[in-house]
């Protein structure tokens, strides 16, 4: 009998999944292990095997659909077969009712570093963050230009990665021919019919949209005289006019975050407390373990780290933040999973560091930053990205000083973690002076959770990190 091929299960909280791409065809041959499609949940891509040897007879849904778990995708089996039988009448698979007649394929997911050397339909490209990052800060940015991709006005790049992934080795090598480019010159450059030379008149050789050229113009060699190099034509400013509009529809993961954000503020009680911890002690114990050795492994502890760890240890001590809201149930849990808030080039992703409580320091920093590589690489596994009992997102580096979280349901505590600065304080001798002090900002579920005793944990936490050297020492 034909083989139903269902939309596998991606964790426990996942509902469904978008097909991406389907790798195959109907009348294709297939082994068991042939990937057959790659599919997308708002966590990550995983590509889903054929589960057995056969022909693809039918596939049942389209790409770009939102298929949800459990439902049949495909049906593979002999040529000339009928697949309709396979689905019975409902359309659902024979025997459905039995969990074991219809097989679960196992689904693998990209090996961290590495992903396929194409451009995707959702327009993805193999770039690691920190090779965008290095582009974007000398003013080249990334672009896909008529099917190769390559820094803007510069020569297609090479990927030196696993997969034939573009690192930041790659357009480093790149920029070492190329000067940095004004906003002016980049907005010029978007407009249309100019090119920019490796190198220009501005400060440090930057090119400014003066130093622009039309396409099609040979700039002349770096050290040539401007008059010579860049003509009067290419000096005017072109007209910019109002810019084109993009309209991009709201699909994909996207669309999962958009709709879970919704679903969190439509199904609770979000209330927002702020507060400000001193930090000058964890500062100066941060300072000292950045010029430990290597054997003590707390070289590479970041402010955040300490945070999660001072998070991890006060959560125990008030049992009702470190819980879900299911229903009319609160479930505490004792062990702290927390959730680590992780931008990456997909979307917003929630790493889980299971058990924070019982790890240390050390083991603490290293798991925070291998979950954080593995979501920004797409590697991250279903298991590392659900379970979570309490959330941080610190976005302090970028300089906000206060913001407010959304809970990720159906947990009833966030803690939002802000920049530091230097606030006014009154020393032992009474005279005035200026700390530097951490912004924290709490989002709970009012539902289950009063501000009062969501203030003494804020105040707790706060004291924490304030004297955070002792507290690692229990």
């Amino acid at each position: 009998m034909a083989h139903v091929l269902i939309m596998p299960r991606q964790g426990n909280t996942v509902e469904s999944c978008i097909i991406v791409d389907w790798k195959v065809k109907e009348g294709d041959s297939v082994a068991a292990d042939t990937a057959v499609c790659d599919v997308e949940t708002d966590k990550a891509t995983f590509e889903v095997p054929a589960g057995e040897n056969g022909t693809i007879l039918k596939l049942l849904k389209e790409q770009g659909d939102d298929v949800p778990v459990l439902e049949p995708i495909a049906v593979i089996g002999q040529a000339g077969e009928d697949w309709a039988a396979a689905l019975g009448a409902g359309g659902k698979p024979e025997g459905s009712a039995s969990a074991g007649e219809v097989s679960t394929p196992a689904v693998s997911g990209p090996v961290p570093g590495e992903a396929p050397a194409r451009v995707s339909p959702a327009g993805w490209i193999p770039l690691s963050p920190r090779a965008r990052n290095l582009a974007d800060k000398a003013g080249r940015p990334v672009v896909v230009k008529d099917g190769k991709v390559r820094l803007d006005s510069g020569p297609e790049l090479g990927g030196s990665g696993p997969g034939g992934r573009i690192i930041e080795r790659d357009v480093a090598a790149v920029l070492e021919g190329l000067s940095p480019l004004t906003a002016a010159a980049r907005a010029a450059l978007g407009a249309g019919g100019l090119t920019a030379p490796a190198a220009g008149s501005g400060p440090a050789g930057r090119v400014i949209a003066a130093d622009l050229l039309p396409e099609g113009t040979v700039p002349a060699p770096a050290g040539e005289a401007r008059s010579a190099a860049f003509p009067a034509a290419a000096r005017a400013l072109p007209e910019l006019g109002e810019g084109s509009i993009t309209e991009t529809p709201i699909k994909g993961i996207r669309k999962l975050i958009a709709d879970r954000m919704y679903r969190s503020l439509a199904e609770s009680a979000q209330f927002t407390l702020n507060s400000a911890a001193p930090v000058k002690r964890l500062q100066d114990l941060r300072a000292r373990m950045k010029t430990t050795g290597e054997a003590l492994g707390l070289s590479k502890v970041t402010v955040n780290d300490l945070i999660l760890f001072a998070v991890s240890r006060v959560l125990p001590r008030f049992p009702f933040m470190n819980a879900h809201k299911i229903g009319d149930t609160l479930k505490t849990f004792e062990r702290v999973h927390l959730g680590v808030a992780v931008d990456t080039p997909r979307g917003l992703m929630v790493p889980v560091i299971r058990n924070a409580n019982l790890l240390s320091l050390a083991r603490i920093s290293v798991e925070a930053k291998r979950l954080a590589g593995a979501c920004q690489e797409g590697g991250a596994k279903p298991e590392e990205l659900s379970g979570s009992t309490f959330t941080v997102t610190n976005v302090g580096s970028l300089g906000i000083l206060s913001f407010t979280p959304v809970l990720n349901a159906p947990e009833v505590a966030i803690l939002g973690v802000s920049g530091i600065e230097l606030k006014p304080a009154a020393g032992k001798d009474g005279e005035i002076g200026f700390e530097p002090r951490i912004g924290f900002s709490l989002t709970i579920n009012h539902q289950v959770v009063d501000g009062a005793p969501a203030a003494r944990f804020l105040k707790a936490l706060g004291e924490a990190v304030a004297e955070i050297d002792l507290w690692l020492t229990q």
